[in-house]
């Protein structure tokens, strides 16, 4: 395994780390809302939400492109501002995996909200606590299964990604080459030995991702039943 292989899985994970902190900070209200709401438009936003389960990653990428390239809103936006084009920059493959990655996150928030009993919460109402004391102190910690299924969904499937970031990020050493996208190279390079070590490292994480969530998720009676 080369230097800079090493220096990709850094950028994998700072680039896993920071897409799931952001989607936990921008999901959790998101998640709460689609909830609670009883709007008609809930089955539209919830769409528009798990999109990119279904949308190509290449057609993501290229509409995505389009907005942050020089000529797109994003893109003028964000140079009128001195901040530059944020294609093929570690920027733009945040705002990428935001993106691709945000039902992954939202969508076990909302199942973790939607448990959550009416009853529990207009308890705490009657006891005079406001809406953000409710949703704090009762909602946030009867929620935590979902948090951490979301946390580690999200961050998965961030180190997973290959067609979007290919396509916002391109592959520059240092800067926007990711796992996914250096296995592709090496066996475009005709390096298999080191495409097979980064390809085994990544279904070693997946599968020790995957056993992590289900025994964090384990029914607790399960337990109940294991220690009798």
């Amino acid at each position: 395994m080369t230097a800079i292989d090493f220096v990709t899985i850094r950028l994998t994970a700072e680039l896993a780390a920071l897409t799931t902190v952001v989607l936990l900070i921008i999901g959790t209200p998101i998640a709460w809302w689609l909830a609670r709401t009883h709007s008609r438009l809930k089955p539209v936003w919830s769409a528009v939400v798990a999109m990119p389960i279904v949308l190509p990653p290449s057609v993501l990428g290229f509409y995505l492109l389009l907005l942050m390239g020089p000529q797109g809103p994003v893109g003028q936006l964000t140079q009128a501002l001195g901040l530059g084009r944020l294609p093929f920059t570690f920027g733009g493959l945040v705002v990428a995996s935001v993106l691709y990655s945000m039902p992954f996150v939202v969508q076990p928030l909302q199942q973790a909200f939607e448990a959550i009993p009416e009853h529990t919460l207009e308890a705490a109402a009657t006891l005079r606590a406001a809406p953000w004391d409710r949703f704090f102190s009762v909602a946030l910690p009867l929620a935590r299964p979902g948090f951490v299924s979301a946390s580690v969904l999200g961050f998965a499937h961030t180190v997973g990604e290959f067609g979007v970031v290919l396509m916002i990020g391109g592959n520059i050493p240092g800067q926007t080459r990711v796992l996914s996208v250096a296995v592709y190279d090496h066996v475009e390079a005709g390096e298999f030995a080191d495409a097979h070590r980064l390809a085994a490292g990544m279904v070693a994480f997946a599968l020790l991702v995957l056993v992590a969530l289900y025994v964090a998720n384990r029914p607790a009676r399960d337990d109940a039943e294991r220690a009798r």
